[in-house]
């Protein structure tokens, strides 16, 4: 069986050896960028990298500027690193379309937990299509039609309306959601979850107002 392989991006050359150590023990086949450009150009060349890990603060081209440019074209996960615990730079990471948002210095083994989660979602969508008021979820081919329309989604609003979906009517906590979606304990707060939504209930239009809010609680999908 192929490896996955996974792209690091850090001008940090100490770092990216931790980061692809702990991850080539698991088995991980992983290709390395030391800036941003160098990042783009290997994204461009391999067709089949299944994750990226991307530092924001590098020469040449930003994380902000790769993700930007990656997301044109790709919905790959993407897990960023950053030396800032700013909240909006968080927040702007997640409306650029980032998965994951690890601040620095962190935990090899905690990255390379959050990237088999990831991954492990990605790999186990299953097959199928599930329709429901005018929404098909396709997620073998993880796509997401809307009254026949195609809908662009980052892996990670994907995730979270597939959950909706397979929950519809049952009122799920930010905790739960979390836990579910992001598969695993999101030691975080509620901006995360309710960035989430906003963005996805935006590109959903109208369906949008299938997501219910539930003050003081969370959400819950209903038609």
């Amino acid at each position: 069986m192929e490896k996955l392989k996974i792209l690091v991006v850090d001008d940090e050359t100490r770092m990216r050896k931790l980061v692809r150590d702990f991850l080539v023990k698991q088995d991980y086949d992983v290709l390395e960028a030391g800036d941003g450009e160098e990042a783009v150009e290997i994204f461009y060349d391999k067709k089949d990298i299944s994750l990226i890990i991307l530092d924001v603060m590098m020469p040449k081209m930003d994380g902000w500027e790769v993700c930007r440019e990656i997301r044109q074209y790709s919905q790959i996960p993407i897990i960023m690193l950053t030396a800032k615990s700013d909240e909006r730079d968080e927040l702007l990471g997640f409306e650029l379309g980032v998965d994951e948002y690890i601040s620095k210095p962190f935990s090899p083994k905690i990255l390379v937990a959050r990237v088999e989660a990831i991954l492990r979602r990605t790999n186990a969508m299953g097959e199928g299509k599930k329709e429901i008021g005018g929404i098909v979820l396709d997620q073998s081919a993880h796509e997401v039609m809307i009254d026949g329309k195609p809908v662009e989604l980052s892996f990670k609003e994907f995730e979270l309306l597939a959950y909706f979906i397979e929950n519809q009517g049952i009122a799920l906590s930010r905790e739960r959601i979390l836990n579910n979606v992001w598969n695993y304990d999101y030691f975080g707060d509620a901006r995360t979850i309710d960035t989430h939504v906003k963005k996805l209930r935006s590109k959903m239009g109208e369906k949008g107002a299938y997501i219910k809010t539930i003050w003081g609680m969370g959400y819950k999908f209903d038609i």
